[in-house]
């Protein structure tokens, strides 16, 4: 059935031009089959809500004020229905500190980490602290962004001064135990598991031009070579990651395997859904094209999400 879909793309995060691809490859890939218009909450967003009325809002924002929990209070404000999970889920989700916390709660594994506050004033830093809880090297990183933005890799005390520096304009921020070993990311679709991807960056890690430009290289390798046991376990622990924080639609969760063990790093509830995305990536292995995974989200869409 042809349905009236606005996309949302852009918006006021760091991740704007990701966003931006991923609104465009939507409305290409179903500009047939319904009746799309795309607005970018940088403009007369409302506006064209009220005249445009649509039937489905496609929310292809990513990182702050589009998957935190903000824009879904927008959407269920107006009572349309919308894509992806609900305000709740979309806060605790991008919220680092608050979905470790549910993740160790709940016996799912993730690194050990310490929260660092009023980064205007480093003087007062507990160095000997953070590297007797977590020993070198750490992983800094915001608490709320996502697309491995701002995320450094810190080797000593004088490397993790450094770089705390450039982060100043942060509230909050996480340092976070690094996990070496590979990367593994996985999809969850409703109920659904769709399984694991494995990432080999050509970088020191998978960060923003890793996961976003051609010319990085990263291998993508799928299916991913794991035993029977250890493939069922990781997408079991996203399955129950995903529920835990109550999410719906599409997510995908980020892990590092080392030791035999995963780690759960974090869980992204609007995966990117441009030409290097993951998660068409692994739907498609799926046999799901990307044109099926889009008008799935849009017939999944509701209100009170």
């Amino acid at each position: 059935m042809k349905k009236k879909v606005l996309v949302l793309g852009g918006g006021y995060s760091k991740e704007r031009f990701i966003s931006l691809k991923s609104a465009k490859a939507i409305i290409k890939s179903i500009k047939k089959i319904h009746n799309v218009k795309f607005s970018d909450p940088c403009g007369n967003f409302l506006r064209t809500v009220e005249s445009f009325k649509p039937d489905v809002i496609f929310n292809a924002l990513h990182g702050r004020f589009g998957e935190d929990g903000y824009m879904q209070s927008v959407l269920e404000t107006l009572g349309v229905k919308y894509t992806h999970s609900g305000v709740k889920s979309s806060m605790m989700a991008m919220d680092k500190e608050i979905s470790k916390k549910i993740f160790v709660k709940n016996k799912i594994l993730t690194p050990k980490y310490i929260k660092i506050k009023n980064l205007r004033n480093l003087r007062n830093l507990n160095y000997k602290r953070i590297k007797n809880y977590l020993n070198f090297p750490v992983v800094i990183k915001p608490i709320n962004e996502g697309s491995s933005l701002d995320v450094y890799i810190c080797n000593n005390k004088l490397s993790l001064s450094n770089k705390l520096k450039k982060m100043r304009h942060y509230k909050e921020i996480l340092i976070e135990k690094f996990i070496p070993g590979r990367e593994i990311q996985v999809a969850i679709m409703g109920n659904k598991v769709l399984g694991p991807i494995e990432l080999k960056p050509k970088r020191k890690f998978y960060d923003y031009k890793a996961k976003y430009y051609t010319n990085a290289k990263t291998e993508h390798i799928i299916p991913v070579n794991l035993s029977k046991k250890n493939y069922d376990k990781i997408n079991k622990i996203a399955l129950r990651a995903h529920r835990l924080l109550n999410c719906r639609g599409v997510t995908r969760s980020d892990f590092k395997f080392y030791k035999n063990k995963f780690y759960l790093l974090e869980l992204n509830t609007q995966p990117g859904m441009t030409n290097l995305s993951l998660v068409p990536e692994i739907a498609a292995y799926k046999g799901i094209n990307f044109t099926s995974l889009i008008n799935w989200m849009i017939k999944d869409a509701s209100k009170n999400r």
